[in-house]
């Protein structure tokens, strides 16, 4: 049954599960640092369902209801009324771990509060609470309105009973669960994929082979829906040097140690689909 959420951050993910949750019936708040970012969350819900409803698979007298049902704010103390807290801000753990003691303090007992983590280990992050059997990861995938994965992440202390409302609350969203029993940094998708991307880089950074070419072979070779270094443009080159670090940090496993090709381009604000460009030009923009 839907109830009250809040989602901290309003981003790409935040927004995304803000939508989803709406679109099931919950009664949403939405929560960012500013107001102009909450707005551009607001605005990027507006435009996905907008093109949900011109290719008929949402109907058009939907929309209106659907964004009522999100309330806008930059206040945290918000969240204190929610069923359930879903926290999407930036992937750092003393970001999270400081929104996470807030949390702590403003919620009732009994909240389930979780973390989209991509890859910080949720153990951490409930470090911060009283509650670490209330703290679970659900990880959604990006674009959250168009995947259907979701990896339910164990803490040390996650209750059983915090798991059980984590995925019937991902479920709710039309979301497929896969359960991650030990918090390891990047779990398992991250893990992989971050694995997966750092040695295309490698390869590509040692001229080995071209970013496109690359990709070719994996989407041919592989039945890859896109090739790595695509998808590392789509998630943010900037999000997966994130993943990479936190990873090699927690395990010193040097296949995670990113490239320098990575750490140059996060520099340079190469970061992919959001800034133009990437391994590959997007649009007009430099």
């Amino acid at each position: 049954m839907a109830g009250r959420l809040a989602v901290i951050g309003a981003g790409l993910m935040g927004s995304g599960i803000a939508q989803v949750a709406a679109q099931a019936g919950w009664s949403v708040t939405l929560r960012d640092l500013d107001g102009a970012a909450v707005q551009r969350g607001l605005a990027a819900i507006r435009g996905s369902l907008e093109r949900f409803a011109t290719k008929g698979t949402l109907p058009a007298d939907q929309l209106d209801p659907i964004l009522d049902r999100i309330t806008p704010t930059t206040d945290l103390a918000a969240a204190a009324d929610a069923d359930l807290v879903v926290e999407a801000v930036f992937e750092r753990l003393d970001v999270k771990q400081e929104v996470f003691r807030e949390l702590d303090r403003l919620c009732r007992p009994g909240t389930v509060l979780a973390t989209n983590t991509s890859a910080i280990p949720v153990t951490q992050i409930a470090a911060a609470t009283s509650r670490p059997e209330s703290v679970v990861g659900t990880h959604f995938f990006s674009p959250v309105p168009m995947m259907k994965l979701c990896e339910l992440v164990r803490g040390l202390a996650t209750s059983d009973a915090t798991l059980a409302t984590a995925r019937d609350f991902a479920e709710q969203l039309g979301k497929t669960c896969v359960v991650v029993n030990r918090d390891v940094a990047g779990f398992v998708t991250t893990r992989l994929i971050t694995a997966f991307v750092v040695e295309a880089v490698r390869l590509v950074e040692s001229g080995v082979i071209s970013a496109e070419d690359l990709d070719t072979a994996c989407r041919l070779g592989f039945g890859h829906p896109m090739g790595p270094l695509a998808t590392a443009d789509l998630t943010g080159v900037d999000i997966l040097l994130h993943a990479a670090r936190n990873i090699h940090t927690d395990t010193a496993d040097g296949k995670f140690f990113p490239p320098e090709l990575m750490q140059r381009m996060v520099s340079a604000g190469r970061l992919g689909r959001k800034s133009g460009r990437g391994f590959y030009r997007y649009g007009d923009r430099t």
